[in-house]
């Protein structure tokens, strides 16, 4: 087969071919090889036995970023990553998926053969995330109840193994009112050591706001008590600075809580010099989810001991949730998001929904234009998420603040930047560079990025791990005029007002739709994640169609025709490495009558959304080409897949089939439905 990326010219679209050919092709016959979405050639990032595959993502001027490891080399979800110190091996930790004890402790060598750098050193492990090397220079990792030090180089890791904090709040948890909460939204235990050996440790809330049944009088219980979720707690070691190991009846270290009001501290960074007075203790907030693209703003917040930062009651800068109007009126939170003395705004605003995950200050030989400054990526897959962050800092290691407007990017928008505001309008905050900007998925060339972890190797380079997509990145140098940036694909207003027209008018499927959305997502999902564009006074079609449009317009939700490529059914059925949806969603096919037909109505809805015959792609060679009508190359979509036809003979086009397919994955970015796709009839065979 003769690939859409090695075609003669003419064939293929100029900005894509210039941007890549150079990465992708050897030769004029070679095909590109994919590693977890990522097409690779025979352009290399790095030097020596560092030398790796590199990858195609737009980074700043100097940069480049090779693959180390992928899907095919066995990781499966890894979140963390940390180097040994005095060896060049690593050790990431892999979740496995969202399973109960999936987890593991892997050992990398990047100086290995491919295929032969990684390996297994302990397994079995619930929520395995956070990895840190203590003032002991030995390598500590945390589950989701425990954190334990080992020794990964040893014939038996597991046999080294000493818990030196345990009982942490994990996926079981009880809230202060006496609530059992049998799997908690945010139970992985981030942590990182100060120079006075303490750990702080993250332990996140329970849920994304905490709201309930209305009206909400009382404090939010997780946040109450002497062990408040919520909070990044703080453990102290004794005068020999290394915290002891525990046995199971042991009782933890001194114990405080540091700060409050803070749902899910995945980034936390300090300064070298911190705690001496005036330096910085860091952390990116993960904000709570609305519908809103733009709002609430992620956050850089300067902890200090005993502040509150506002979570659940408080957003943005001062923006009081309107659900804890009557907890805000009175008692310890009355006025709160306006009370100096016990709440903390944050030091800066972060893009919205980014997502910080990871944080660190910058110190190593490879990078001197990076020395001192912070570093912050977002693994959030909104389009401000998906990229790497770099902060200059003042002396004391905090974030420069400059006047409104401060601007941030949206990758794929009509509007490429945005100023940082909240609904009292623009708002001073940190100007940021962009160590990788473009990370949008783009067909045939990568996967849409998702960085986790983060850390600096003894040379100096930066690695980072991937949990969606499976992969080890390692950030070198690069020599040269940095590759274009490639198109954008979206699902176009056009595109979204057609879909819903072709659900309008079948009564079939309106009915799908309204089952759906009134026994799903007005009963499981509103008020979790976003209202899906449901408001007060609508009637039950404008209902429909606002969950409708909400649905298509979120990247990857929905695939029409072909139910099983879309994220509504994976999250929906609990299929992957992700979480279930909505929470607690295994146990509603037996608790709850009719859950289950609601589950197979939205695979109806999305199966049947547009007319014509589903077909799926004939087994055989890895990928199909398929076209617009004047002959330029779209994209391939692999074996197996399935669209829907419109037309078997396609007019004007013998020998090839005319089918539907908007906001594919499998789009390069430049071709529109406005004239079709076309692929070749023998290339289509029956469902």
């Amino acid at each position: 087969m003769r690939s859409g990326f090695t075609r003669n010219a003419g064939l293929i679209l100029a900005r894509i071919l210039i941007a890549t050919a150079p990465l992708w092709i050897s030769t004029a016959s070679s095909e590109p090889v994919r590693r977890s979405g990522y097409a690779v050639g025979s352009a290399q990032c790095g030097s020596g036995s560092l030398s790796f595959p590199r990858i195609l993502i737009d980074m700043k001027r100097g940069f480049c970023a090779g693959l180390v490891a992928s899907e095919d080399d066995g990781l499966q979800f890894p979140r963390s990553i940390v180097q040994i110190p005095g060896h060049e091996q690593f050790v990431v930790a892999d979740m496995g998926g969202w399973g109960q004890a999936d987890g593991k402790l892997l050992l990398l060598d990047p100086n290995a053969t491919e295929g032969k750098r990684i390996k297994e050193v302990i397994t079995g492990l619930e929520y395995p995330f956070g990895l840190a090397i203590g003032p002991d220079r030995r390598v500590y990792a945390s589950t989701a109840e425990t954190i334990f030090r080992f020794d990964p180089l040893a014939s038996n890791p597991h046999s080294t193994v000493e818990v030196i904090i345990q009982g942490l709040p994990g996926r079981r948890v009880t809230l202060s009112d006496g609530t059992k909460v049998t799997e908690s939204s945010h139970p992985l235990k981030h942590f990182i050591f100060d120079r006075l050996g303490r750990i702080f440790v993250n332990v996140g809330s329970h849920s994304d706001d905490c709201i309930t049944r209305p009206p909400i009088t009382k404090p939010c219980p997780a946040g109450e008590g002497s062990s408040p979720l919520a909070s990044v707690w703080m453990f102290v070691p004794p005068a020999s600075g290394i915290f002891p190991t525990l046995k199971p009846a042991d009782p933890n270290p001194q114990r405080e809580i540091y700060a409050q009001g803070l749902r899910n501290s995945m980034a936390l960074a300090v300064h070298p010099r911190f705690p001496d007075p005036g330096y910085a203790f860091l952390q990116g907030e993960n904000g709570r989810d609305l519908q809103d693209v733009f709002k609430p703003n992620e956050e850089i917040n300067a902890l200090e001991k005993g502040k509150h930062y506002g979570w659940p009651y408080c957003y943005d800068l001062s923006t009081a949730s309107p659900e804890f109007k009557a907890v805000l009126q009175s008692g310890r939170y009355k006025n709160l998001c306006n009370n100096a003395a016990l709440y903390r705004q944050p030091y800066s605003l972060l893009p919205p929904h980014g997502a910080p995950l990871a944080m660190l200050y910058y110190y190593g030989t490879k990078f001197p234009e990076l020395e001192g400054k912070l570093l912050i990526d977002l693994h959030g897959y909104r389009p401000t998420g998906n990229r790497l962050l770099i902060y200059d800092v003042d002396d004391q290691g905090f974030p420069k603040l400059s006047p409104s407007p401060v601007r941030y990017h949206v990758s794929c928008a009509s509007e490429p930047t945005r100023a940082f505001q909240t609904d009292d309008g623009l708002v001073k905050a940190a100007p940021y560079e962009e160590l990788i900007s473009g990370w949008h998925r783009v067909n045939g060339a990568r996967p849409r990025g998702a960085p986790v972890g983060m850390t600096v190797a003894s040379d100096g380079a930066i690695w980072l791990v991937e949990d969606k997509n499976q992969t080890i990145i390692r950030i070198d140098r690069a020599n040269g005029e940095p590759p274009t940036p490639l198109p954008c694909d979206m699902r176009s207003q056009a595109q979204i007002d057609e879909l819903v027209s072709f659900v309008k008018a079948d009564a079939q499927k309106s009915g799908y739709l309204t089952s759906v959305r009134a026994n799903l997502v007005e009963k499981h999902c509103v008020g979790c994640h976003t209202d899906f564009g449901l408001k007060a006074g609508q009637s039950d079609s404008e209902k429909d169609e606002a969950v409708l449009r909400f649905m298509l317009g979120q990247d990857g939700w929905m695939y029409p025709g072909d139910p099983d490529s879309g994220k509504l059914r994976i999250r929906l059925r609990g299929i992957g490495a992700e979480k279930q949806m909505p929470p607690g969603g295994e146990n509603l096919p037996k608790t709850e009558p009719g859950y289950a037909r609601v589950l197979n109505f939205a695979d109806y809805l999305v199966g049947k959304m547009v007319p014509g015959t589903r077909m799926r792609i004939k087994p055989g060679r890895p990928e199909r080409e398929f076209f617009s009508k004047d002959g330029k190359v779209c994209g391939e979509i692999p074996t197996t897949k399935v669209v829907v036809v419109t037309q078997k003979d396609a007019t004007g086009k013998p020998g090839f089939s005319r089918f539907y397919r908007p906001a594919d994955p499998f789009l390069n970015g430049e071709c529109s439905d406005g004239d079709g796709y076309y692929i070749q009839s023998n290339f289509l065979v029956p469902l």
